[in-house]
């Protein structure tokens, strides 16, 4: 396995047609990733005192954060109209490899800032509706 930039980690958003269209959200730089899975506990007195969990239980979820700069894109436009509404929508995280993840994610958090001579930059926190799946 060799390494991967983290410039080619990307966060895109779906144009939301039937055979939908994945366009970049711009001005990222970064973008983060968590999948967390709880675990269901079946441990008991035959155990010999070791905790056993049990395999495929549990929710498992996504999350995913990116900040970056503010440049008005149509993606962003979508992102923040999502936000203020509610609304699940179609993403893909891409990977330089290649490899690529699909779900349906809510915008649980979205956060603009801007200093008075700097650019304006955003935060936004999404997460997992259901399964998330290479694409």
């Amino acid at each position: 396995m060799t390494a991967q930039k983290g410039s080619a980690f990307l966060l895109k958003i779906s144009d939301g047609a039937e055979t939908p269209a994945f366009e970049t959200v711009a001005g990222l730089r970064t973008t983060q990733m968590s999948i967390t899975g709880d675990t269901v506990v079946v441990t008991s007195k035959d155990s010999g005192g070791w905790r056993e969990l049990l395999s495929g239980a549990g929710v498992r979820s996504v999350s995913v954060s990116a900040a970056g700069i503010f440049l008005g894109s149509a993606a962003e436009g979508r992102i923040r109209a999502n936000a203020m509404a509610g609304i699940l929508d179609d993403y893909e995280l891409s990977f330089e490899d290649g490899e690529k993840l699909r779900g349906r994610f809510l915008i649980q958090r979205l956060d603009y800032a801007g200093d008075f001579n700097g650019e304006r930059n955003y935060t936004v926190q999404l997460e997992s509706s259901g399964e998330v799946v290479p694409a």
